[in-house]
């Protein structure tokens, strides 16, 4: 399974890719495989800043749906447009073009209480 090092992980399974105050948020794979073919995608928080943990949106599976938590406390900026017409791009991309939201990062303490791409290892394998 491919848990890329330079991404850090919550326990509900979202990932986030850092690049200076601005956070990219996704699904694992793990994630990703456990929810089956993902379906659809809402984002109904554009413009709002979103506690850590709280919901930021839904994503909708062939079997469930399910929330997706903020990894951690900011604003959502945009919404990747390119999941609007093709949902399945989760499934084959997880960590790339798969993901949901840019979020600016308000408290960035709030980053070193997130795993590590070894600890979410051991979150998953456990």
């Amino acid at each position: 399974m491919n848990i890329p090092d330079h991404l850090k992980y919550t326990k509900d399974h979202e990932w986030l890719r850092v690049e200076g105050n601005v956070g990219y948020i996704g699904i694992t794979e793990f994630a990703a495989g456990e929810l089956g073919d993902i379906v659809y995608i809402e984002v109904d928080t554009l413009g709002e800043t979103i506690e850590k943990e709280e919901v930021f949106g839904t994503i909708e599976a062939v079997k469930t749906v399910s929330d997706m938590f903020m990894p951690v406390t900011g604003e959502i900026l945009e919404a990747n447009p390119d999941l609007e017409g093709s949902p399945e791009t989760v499934n084959q991309d997880p960590y790339g073009k798969g993901w949901m939201v840019k979020i600016s990062i308000a408290n960035p303490a709030e980053l070193d209480e997130l795993l590590s791409a070894d600890q979410y290892k051991e979150l998953i394998n456990a």
